[in-house]
């Protein structure tokens, strides 16, 4: 099975409600926790984080994403400890584009950890380690519904406007 060396230094975080959580790198074994939280999400969060109703996840696409990493990005996960070894409660992600200055993100945060600081915390470490990659942009599309996302990423520095060819979306802007 391949490791990823993504350069991302794992730590241990305890929200703000007392919960502990353990933050890395995606790794490949990673697979079945990934499809297990992908179950746990609403219909609602996933149309939130795909920006279309999605029934089931396209396992082609997922193994294709993970196996190029960390060439072409990095994916981050916050984990718990759970019966079957952990669960996976959050992710992001950044991809390098056609310009290898910029890359896009993307995030997931299970509902029983939204508000708890996770997703800035995950932004948080996804920015640093595009910064410290040299990327120079990072830009994400967000539903102009998705609030939240929207919230949280204004509060971390990034820019938010219209998509000029898309008024349900907003684009997100930080340079890094």
């Amino acid at each position: 099975m391949k490791t990823m060396d993504s350069g991302f230094t794992p730590f241990d975080i305890t929200l703000r409600d007392g919960r502990a959580l353990h933050v890395r790198a995606m790794q490949m074994a990673d697979e079945a926790e990934l499809l297990q939280a992908f179950e746990r999400l609403s219909p609602d969060a996933r149309y939130m984080r795909f920006m279309r109703a999605v029934r089931e996840p396209n396992l082609e696409r997922l193994r294709k994403e993970i196996a190029s990493f960390p060439e072409s990005g990095l994916a981050i996960v916050a984990t718990v400890p759970a019966a079957d070894g952990f669960d996976i409660v959050g992710s992001s992600i950044f991809v390098i584009g056609s310009d290898p200055a910029t890359c896009e993100f993307a995030m997931t945060i299970a509902a029983d950890y939204s508000g708890a600081r996770l997703g800035r915390t995950l932004l948080t470490a996804l920015i640093d380690a595009a910064r410290r990659r040299g990327l120079r942009e990072m830009e994400g599309f967000v539903l102009t519904e998705n609030i939240a996302m929207l919230r949280l990423a204004a509060r971390v520095g990034f820019s938010v406007s219209p998509d000029p060819e898309d008024s349900t979306m907003r684009i997100c802007h930080l340079r890094l």
